[in-house]
């Protein structure tokens, strides 16, 4: 009996609807052994069998193997996400029955999943549960990431493909198989962290190296103009993104590291409304961002953003790379970073021991050992359970007197009951040792006579402290003494400039000091600093996007 899973991924279409998926292609007959795309197209189609067979294939790798991922037939169709986030092919389709295909690019697909709400709903659920097969089947060695555990470099490209939920497989350098691969690769000790594809070998491999390799960079059209740019993939912007593109504004969201943004760090979010057993951050944000694309939002990762224009018709985002994208608005929705401690080596383990996120990803670098968790609000208690549950022998480090001053209540009595974690209250982390990798830590309490602390062993620091805004690239903008963007009565008169004056207006709910600029979630000053807030704010923040350009030309 076919799983749930297994039916979404393979969906019997009535006669009715199959007439209606057909209408969007182009009909092609083919013959057994013809590809119909192959891996690295950037404009790969989705394919409908009349008649016939495809099969879906990994090309050969550095093994020397091809892999058939994944055989459809009669009345089906191929594709997975990538249709969705417009990246790259990483697979290839073969014929392997004469017959009858259509073929709908990337133009026909955008057109189905606008205008006909029951096909692409089909169809969308087809591409979700299809990209999860393929991240534990055979497709995964499409890329591969060969480096070392302990290096900040390979957890950078890790963390990027994770939240991409991109098929890849992870190999140890130091293993036999990490070995073989970069000798095949023909790559040196220097040349890690390492990315092999079918179509190339990437070298001290970054997340830029690899997005632009997938079609995931943001290439934009020559003289065009955007209605909204939405610089931060947090829920904030997500948010702002699936209103606004739902709404008909032509959406670009902008994320220096990847969709998701804190939210996605938390192992598990048990008080968002409608998630009665909770939800993990990069789920409930991995879910934001399919549906902001299903509307036809661009998200666009990692594309850093240096500076906002905002001096002429349009506003211009500039970024890191040089590139110029014109919106008429703009929401900000960079959120706030954990602050690092003010301690000796800091930097020199930041993904070599330090982490600001506690996902199976980290937990599986840190193994069941000991690992400390610095912080008193609920994402440090979510953290300390999570690992605790992973195997991990867990060390609470919290400032305060009081665990449950800064922490929801039924999250401090589960850490105080839980056999695995030791909470030290009036307490805090001193100093880190390691050589390459942290390896232990200094705890020393507040009370008197505790001078040199307790040497902890440490595989993993992992710190949720502090709230910093991430405005460092801004300038022109009011802000409050902590960097936090000021927006609407928070203003004061004096502030606003001749803009306003020319406008006859003043700032409208969540907009800045400067006309068409917004500003939502933990990024903006007075925010509550949760999910479900910024979610709101997001999303408001979409309706004062409309009324300022309803007196702006198109």
């Amino acid at each position: 009996m076919a799983t749930p899973a297994a039916t979404e991924a393979r969906p019997k279409l009535s006669d009715e609807q199959w007439t209606r998926l057909r209408a969007y292609g182009t009909r092609q007959a083919t013959q057994a052994g013809d590809v119909l795309f192959h891996a690295g197209e950037p404009d790969g189609p989705m394919i409908l069998i009349e008649t016939g067979g495809l099969e879906i294939v990994r090309p050969h790798t550095s093994d020397g193997q091809e892999a058939v991922v994944a055989r459809y037939g009669a009345r089906e169709f191929s594709g997975e996400l990538n249709l969705l986030t417009e990246q790259s092919t990483y697979l290839s389709a073969r014929v392997s029955q004469p017959g009858v295909v259509h073929r709908l690019t990337p133009r026909s697909f955008r057109r189905l999943m606008d205008e006909d709400p029951e096909l692409s709903d089909i169809v969308l659920r087809a591409l979700l549960a299809r990209r999860e097969d393929l991240r534990a089947n055979a497709a995964a060695g499409s890329v591969v990431i060969v480096g070392h555990d302990l290096s900040a470099d390979a957890m950078a490209l890790r963390t990027y493909a994770a939240r991409q939920r991109q098929p890849h497989l992870w190999v140890e350098a130091d293993t036999p198989a990490g070995q073989t691969l970069a000798r095949v690769a023909g790559a040196t000790a220097e040349d890690f962290p390492l990315v092999i594809t079918p179509t190339a070998a990437l070298r001290r491999a970054t997340p830029t190296h690899l997005a632009t390799h997938l079609g995931l960079s943001y290439q934009p059209l020559p003289g065009q103009t955007l209605d909204l740019v939405v610089i931060g993939g947090g829920p904030a912007g997500l948010a702002a993104a699936v209103y606004g593109a739902s709404e008909g504004l032509k959406t670009l969201v902008l994320d220096a590291v990847a969709a998701g943004g804190q939210a996605a760090a938390s192992s598990r979010i048990e008080n968002y409304l409608g998630f009665t057993s909770g939800i993990s951050g990069a789920d409930l944000t991995g879910r934001a961002v399919v549906q902001a694309q299903k509307f036809g939002a661009r998200i666009a990762s990692p594309s850093a953003v240096a500076a906002l224009d905002a001096t002429g018709d349009t506003l211009r985002v500039l970024l890191q790379d040089g590139t110029h994208i014109s919106s008429r608005a703009a929401v900000i929705a960079t959120g706030a970073s954990y602050r690092a401690l003010p301690l000796e080596r800091w930097a020199d383990f930041e993904g070599a021991g330090i982490y600001y996120a506690a996902t199976e990803l980290e937990a599986r670098t840190c193994g069941p050992h000991a690992v400390t968790v610095v912080g008193g609000a609920n994402s440090a208690g979510q953290a300390a359970l999570y690992l605790a549950g992973r195997g991990c022998s867990v060390h609470l480090v919290v400032r305060g007197a009081d665990l449950g001053a800064g922490m929801s209540s039924y999250l401090a009595d589960r850490i105080l009951a839980h056999p695995a974690v030791t909470v030290r209250t009036s307490s805090e982390v001193t100093a880190l040792h390691g050589t390459d990798h942290l390896e232990a830590i200094t705890v020393r309490g507040n009370a008197r006579g505790d001078e040199h602390g307790t040497d902890l062993p440490c595989r993993g620091l992992f710190c949720f402290i502090g709230a910093s805004p991430a405005t460092d690239w801004l300038s022109g903008l009011a802000t409050d003494g902590h960097g936090f963007i000021l927006t609407d009565v928070a203003i004061g008169d004096a502030v606003l400039g001749a803009a306003w004056a020319e406008l006859g207006r003043r700032p409208l709910p969540f907009e800045t000091s400067v006309p068409r600029v917004f500003a939502a979630g933990d990024v903006r000053a007075g925010s509550m600093k949760r999910v479900a807030a910024a979610v709101g704010e997001g999303a408001s923040a979409i309706r004062s996007v409309h009324m300022s350009l309803s007196a702006v030309p198109v």
